[in-house]
């Protein structure tokens, strides 16, 4: 089984200490900008907030009018974000396209409010979390079979599992943590992605791609 994690707060914890206080506010100013600058190339007016996230470290949220003036917010990991910059892919198509996909919705997308209790938190994965992603990852591989469902594991606490049944030989199941996948619809990003890129990751491996 594979564990499909985001940057962990250890390791987030762990470049900070590598690199001094000036540096990592530069890196930080550094992304904002580079973030503010490539949205800039597809829409007139765009901001940008930094939050910390306990568990994965600094969150961008950028939020982006319409014509109309409707606001549209979508949240990037620092980790993600440096990647793609510094990859060959261009990163202000990649960004703009979270934009163009919530614009679908007319009225804007303001990130949802976060759930403020247990019982809260226990609706939003029952009633938009788990068929939200279980949708995902069914019409993605259909016609082929696809498990999918909550699951729990000593080392990570609640998971999402994905696998394929009919791979019998070798590793076939993925596993995201719960909390991961909340986060992700916290931002306004669709948590069924890490599950088909998982999915996908482990077709590759059987050689089925």
């Amino acid at each position: 089984m594979t564990t499909n994690n985001e940057t962990t707060n250890e390791e987030v914890n762990n470049k900070e200490a590598a690199m001094s206080e000036e540096k990592w506010a530069e890196l930080i100013k550094a992304v904002h900008h580079n973030g503010l600058a490539a949205l800039k190339m597809h829409f007139n007016e765009v901001e940008a907030q930094v939050s910390n996230f306990v568990d994965y470290g600094p969150v961008f949220v950028f939020n982006v009018k319409d014509e109309s003036g409707s606001v549209y917010s979508c949240g990037f990991f620092l980790r993600e974000l440096i990647a793609r910059f510094q990859s060959d892919n261009d990163p202000a198509v990649w960004l703009a396209s979270f934009f163009v996909d919530l614009m679908e919705t007319e009225g804007g997308k303001p990130l949802p409010k976060p759930a403020t209790n247990e019982d809260e938190a226990k609706e939003v994965i029952d009633k938009v979390l788990v068929p939200q992603c279980i949708k995902a990852v069914t019409e993605e591989f259909a016609p082929e079979q696809v498990h999918a469902g909550l699951a729990w594991k000593e080392d990570h606490g609640p998971i999402f599992e994905v696998g394929f049944p009919a791979i019998i030989d070798g590793n076939n199941v993925c596993a995201v943590s719960l909390h991961l996948l909340l986060t992700h619809l916290q931002l306004n990003r669709d948590p069924g992605e890490l599950l088909i890129q998982g999915l996908y990751d482990i077709r590759n491996e059987h050689g089925l791609e």
